[in-house]
């Protein structure tokens, strides 16, 4: 099964392309399989108006909203997979709900979310980015948690084995940072030495603070991000390491190292 996320800011528009006949005439019976509110299962068309005003309202409620607060995935399965009902696929929006924990079953506070589908071998799920508590929502790692719930089910229902996403695969190198490395004489570029102190030190370290320290210990410049709405937090890191040439450093966050390090 195959599962594609991308980021929108129009709700509204999202479900119009959703419940209309899509670009080539594609969408052949557009209705609801699954949603936060289970009355809304089983509408139709008339009803997306409705529905894109319900899931707006968390959003509409927060002091800072996000730039792009709908957060859509498409999910397929393979061609030869046997038809899922509506009810099997709603155990698919499910399962991917709980593993990005945008809304687990039983959070009545959690993401607002639809799922619409179209044909047998695919649906679509729309979520919005707030939770109705005024809780934060994160989507961090959300295309491989996406990718878990994918396996997990094709597990359960016998369906095409997709392969794995590699989350410890390191970003590639560029050829400016390769040069680099050759005109200092180094054996590794700076991308690959921070890649593997920092793999080192997530692993040894219990708190974020350790995690610090031993990057700082191994040489390793460290600039932590400190969350704008709880002082005192850490929510992220930069990473650099020192240059023996005279030019200033260059920074890299965890996510651009590799998937794992953010």
């Amino acid at each position: 099964m195959i599962g594609k996320v991308t980021r929108g800011k129009d709700i509204a528009g999202l479900l119009r392309y959703l419940f209309g006949k899509g670009h080539a005439n594609e969408h052949t019976d557009p209705h609801v399989i699954g949603a936060w509110d289970p009355q809304l299962v089983g509408v139709m068309t008339v009803q997306n108006g409705r529905i894109a005003r319900l899931m707006e309202q968390p959003v509409a409620g927060l002091i800072e909203r996000p730039d792009r607060p709908v957060w859509h995935c498409s999910l397929r399965t393979a061609p030869g997979d046997r038809p899922l009902t509506d009810i099997e696929w709603n155990d698919v929006v499910a399962t991917v709900l709980a593993r990005t924990g945008l809304a687990v079953v039983g959070d009545d506070q959690g993401c607002r979310w639809v799922a619409v589908k179209h044909a047998d071998d695919h649906v679509h799920l729309a979520v919005t980015l707030a939770r109705q508590d005024g809780g934060k929502v994160s989507t961090s790692n959300d295309f491989y948690r996406v990718a878990d719930a994918a396996h997990e089910v094709e597990a359960r229902y016998g369906l095409t084995v997709t392969p794995a996403s590699d989350r410890t695969a390191s970003n590639k190198t560029t050829r400016a940072e390769t040069e680099k490395a050759a005109r200092t004489g180094a054996t590794e570029t700076d991308r690959q030495i921070l890649t593997r102190e920092v793999r080192t030190a997530a692993a040894k370290a219990g708190t974020a603070d350790e995690f610090l320290g031993r990057l700082k210990d191994a040489g390793v410049m460290v600039r932590p991000r400190m969350s704008e709405h709880n002082p005192g937090e850490i929510t992220g890191y930069s990473v650099a390491w020192p240059t023996t040439d005279g030019n200033s450093p260059v920074w890299f966050g965890g996510s651009k190292l590799a998937a794992d390090l953010s």
